[in-house]
């Protein structure tokens, strides 16, 4: 039975945070890996990476943006309401160790995928620098998380009404021109993940990139997670979510997550109108 025990909006309403009773998941989970939940008999399966875990509550917390209809079915369960399907502890975890210091930039929603890596890294000793990022004040997440778990938080909003005025890459460059960074995990938008891994190979410092591709099973049997890594075909579900950011064919990827762009938005539109 996996109730939601806690619901939390975000963003005006356009991020949504569930805590979800799912004790087995939450026993075994490790930092960077995902879930799939369904919330209901024609719900699609959607891959959520977890925000966080809590074994002895047995609860898993996952945090989304309602973009098509099945995000906006998922908005729609209250406290106390059921996913029909939760699935995981799925995906490879985040190889956690000492290498000394080390900067985790996080944009959008991917700040809750960066969370728990976050916390992961700076357990195991490292000096942990966070950057996170949004178009807005309105629309950063998990700031006071994100400060508990690193040494250090720089905040960054595009339009200026919030910390540093411009994007996440202004302030992880002059991290990297301090020197002796070890190792960058840029988790967020697509396009922000491939000028994270842009920018760091020309300072030839390790990279770890979360991907998110179109999935439908989640174990590797159906191949629509496939991804262009060093020239070779990769599934996310699998090998993934993470893969070293320098070898990731952004631009291949960008295209794939845009196919279903039209479908998607007409899907959501019919959804919103019955409602009403």
């Amino acid at each position: 039975m996996f109730e939601i025990v806690k619901r939390e909006e975000m963003s005006g309403g356009t991020v949504i945070l569930n805590e979800i009773s799912a004790p087995l998941i939450a026993k075994k989970a490790k930092p960077g890996q995902f879930v799939i939940l369904k919330a209901n008999e024609t719900g699609e399966r959607i891959p959520l990476t977890m925000a966080n875990t809590d074994p002895e509550k047995g609860t898993i917390t996952v945090i989304y943006m309602v973009v098509g209809k099945s995000t906006a079915l998922f908005k729609d369960l209250k406290v106390g309401d059921i996913y029909q399907d939760v699935i995981g502890p799925l995906g490879e975890p985040t190889h956690l160790e000492k290498v000394g210091k080390v900067v985790c930039v996080g944009g959008g929603t991917g700040v809750a995928v960066l969370h728990p890596i976050t916390r992961g890294l700076k357990e195991a000793g490292n000096d942990v620098t966070c950057i996170i990022g949004a178009r807005t004040k309105d629309l950063l997440i998990l700031e006071k998380e994100m400060k508990a778990a690193s040494h250090d938080l720089k905040v960054c909003t595009d339009d200026g009404t919030y910390g540093h005025h411009g994007f996440v890459t202004d302030v992880m460059k002059k991290l990297l021109d301090e020197g002796d960074v070890k190792l960058v995990v840029g988790i967020g938008p697509v396009p922000m993940m491939k000028a994270v891994s842009n920018i760091t190979k020309e300072y030839n410092v390790k990279t770890l990139v979360s991907l998110n591709p179109i999935m439908i099973d989640g174990t590797g049997m159906c191949g629509g997670c496939r991804v262009t890594v060093g020239g070779k075909t990769k599934f996310a579900c699998v090998d993934g979510p993470e893969f070293d950011g320098h070898k990731v064919d952004f631009d291949e990827l960008m295209l794939r997550l845009q196919a279903y762009t039209e479908d998607e938005k007409k899907a959501h539109e019919e959804h919103c109108d019955l409602k009403k």
